[in-house]
């Protein structure tokens, strides 16, 4: 029987999410990998535990992740029922919709079928009421944005979920989507990009718009899918992202210019006194309208040296100069 930490709330740092009630934890736990049925369940199963243990109560998902499609729901649901029931009002829970989930004309981007049709799956799959937060998982060049605004307004009046959010969105579709929303009756809780040393487009407009909008921002693969660790400075080991067949890193986007930078990073890291993966992180913690950073966990361990990001997320001149020089050589 699992019993959380009774000091799970002691050193873990919340952020407010825009201009809103709801305080996220600085990291936040996604289960894009290492949750479907290709992994292994205990192991996912004691991620979050050493997770909420943490204070990390924010733990996303999305219809498809997996693999299979709907499998780290699945299996999100089975812990949630063992462990976390009890604890359901402390947690956070996200997921999201919008990519391919199932054949035919209706199980994909954008459309108020797809989406309401969505929610109710993921929710089935997770043996749920509800989400806190429902996001459209990429814009759809096809579909009205009208329309899929009000897809997820109808979802929060329903009370499907509780918050709406937005992924992938540039500032001027941020803009639009929190402009048809506040219409409707609804605020954009937050936008989820993807945001690292290696991925900085968001730092051009997106966060003054974000800003100014009181619309949150999480940032997902904070760590370049891994690339940002210390896992592949001498190599691509075999159980890493870049070994498996049915990960998202590809072994020929680790070049020779993707090393010399990684490597140079980690030499400004360990003069922090850091490991790399945990300066990326506090990186992007340094800046106040990140609301959180979303990481994965292939193990306990892994999640707890990441945790370690949140002790020191001050730089100074003279290590953000060094940084932003190394990065800038990114082509």
């Amino acid at each position: 029987m699992y019993i959380p930490s009774a000091t799970r709330y002691n050193q873990m740092q919340y952020r407010r999410c825009g201009a809103s009630g709801i305080n996220l934890p600085a990291v936040s736990l996604g289960l894009w990998h290492n949750f479907g049925y290709v992994d292994d369940f205990e192991n996912s199963r004691k991620i979050l535990h050493a997770a909420f243990d943490a204070g990390i109560t924010h733990f996303d998902l999305a219809n498809n992740y997996g693999p299979p499609y709907g499998s780290a729901e699945e299996n999100f649901g089975k812990i949630f029922k063992q462990d976390f029931v009890s604890y359901r009002d402390e947690l956070f829970i996200s997921t999201k919709a919008g990519y391919d989930m199932w054949p035919g004309p209706y199980g994909n981007w954008g459309s108020k079928k797809y989406l309401i049709a969505s929610i109710d799956q993921s929710l089935k799959r997770m043996g749920i009421d509800y989400v806190d937060l429902f996001y459209h998982h990429r814009p759809d060049p096809n579909t009205p944005l009208d329309e899929t605004m009000d897809a997820l307004a109808y979802i929060i009046k329903q009370g499907k979920a509780l918050y709406a959010g937005i992924s992938n969105y540039d500032d001027l579709q941020t803009a639009q989507a929190e402009s048809i929303l506040n219409r409707l009756g609804v605020h954009c809780l937050i936008n989820q990009v993807k945001f690292s040393m290696l991925v900085r487009w968001p730092e051009e407009k997106l966060l003054a718009k974000t800003k100014n909008l009181g619309v949150g921002i999480i940032a997902f693969s904070p760590l370049a899918q891994g690339l940002l660790t210390d896992r592949y400075l001498n190599g691509i080991p075999f159980d890493s992202r870049a070994a498996k067949k049915h990960g998202y890193l590809k072994k020929e986007q680790i070049t020779a210019d993707v090393l010399n930078i990684i490597t140079a990073l980690n030499k400004v890291a360990v003069k922090r006194g850091q490991k790399l993966a945990q300066m990326a992180l506090s990186w992007l913690l340094r800046k106040d309208n990140i609301t959180s950073v979303l990481i994965g966990a292939s193990s306990v361990d892994q999640l707890k040296d990441n945790l370690k990001a949140i002790e020191n997320i001050t730089f100074s001149q003279q290590e953000d100069d060094e940084i932003e020089r190394i990065i800038k050589t990114i082509k």
